[in-house]
């Protein structure tokens, strides 16, 4: 991936909204041309997803209500990275706190940047098996319901629209990459 270096150097930041999951900021930035424009950013700590696959082939989903697109969604378990925590140790945390279950083994699928028109968060995917129960109290502002899908059957819940957020299509079909199922 080639990088052509010019960038958009920042002449000033303001920060304009500090809130409880992301801060704003507005930048003033210098474009190539010498134009002065403005990026609107949200700040936003890294986050995981996982893709986790039970012993019959089942891929644990969690559906849950999100305010923003007004329906509730189909979606791979995911969440926050806290501070100083290994994105592994935070992917078997959230597993436990939305699903009940944690993974013998957990693979790093890949890393992308969620929305980098606009925002700072960049997510780490993976892939847990070996399932077995354990589960942590979940977050106070959370109401998920776990579902179970025959991993084989997710595409079909992809192309039908019933998975419709970019972290779970990416995370699903990288999982079925990798475990040979394309």
């Amino acid at each position: 991936m080639a990088e052509d270096g010019a960038g958009e150097p920042t002449v000033e930041s303001k920060l304009v909204y500090e809130g409880r999951i992301l801060d704003l900021r507005v930048d003033t930035v210098r474009l190539p041309n010498g134009r002065l424009t403005t990026r609107e950013i949200a700040e936003h700590s890294d986050s995981v997803c996982m893709v986790p696959l039970d012993s019959q082939g089942n891929v644990l989903l969690v559906r849950q209500y999100r305010k923003s697109v007004e329906s509730h969604l189909l979606e791979v378990p995911a969440g926050g990275i806290e501070e100083n925590e290994a994105p592994e140790d935070a992917a078997l945390r959230e597993l436990q706190e939305e699903v009940g279950y944690t993974a013998g083994k957990i693979k790093r699928l890949a890393g992308f940047w969620v929305s980098p028109g606009w925002c700072t968060e960049f997510m780490h995917a993976y892939l847990a098996t070996e399932l077995s129960p354990a589960q942590l109290d979940a977050d106070f502002d959370e109401n998920i319901t776990v579902i179970r899908v025959p991993l084989a059957q997710t595409m079909d819940l992809i192309t039908r629209g019933e998975i419709q957020d970019a972290k779970s299509v990416a995370s699903l079909l990288l999982a079925m990459r990798h475990l040979g199922d394309n």
